[in-house]
């Protein structure tokens, strides 16, 4: 079960997101599950598979917007550097590790579900 502990161990700024949520924790719980359940995460992995950098940038940049107002910061870091890497971009990108970084991250908060 998703507890508000269990996102300050795995690193969240659990504070920050339950400020924007008016310090209701269930609504702020609420949102952090639709959050790791967001189609971006699988358009992203996509978009990046076939190479197609215009839809990687809006996957990656949709899900930093989303991803930081809930301030889970092992995703949101890579998610947002990502984005930097892939804004403007219309050809190959090499990303590095930030894919498997976000992924990582992503599994990592799931499982705390």
């Amino acid at each position: 079960m998703l507890t508000i502990d269990a996102l300050r161990d795995y690193g969240a700024n659990v504070d920050e997101g339950l400020g924007r949520c008016f310090n209701n924790e269930a609504f702020y719980l609420r949102l952090v599950g639709m959050g790791l359940a967001d189609a971006n995460f699988d358009k992203l992995k996509a978009a990046l598979d076939a190479g197609d950098t215009t839809a990687a940038f809006e996957a990656a940049h949709a899900l930093k917007g989303s991803i930081g107002n809930l301030a889970l910061t092992p995703i949101f870091g890579p998610v947002s550097q990502l984005t930097e890497v892939l804004r403007g971009k219309t050809g190959p990108v090499d990303a590095g590790a930030l894919p498997g970084q976000i992924f990582d991250a992503l599994e990592r908060a799931r499982a705390l579900q």
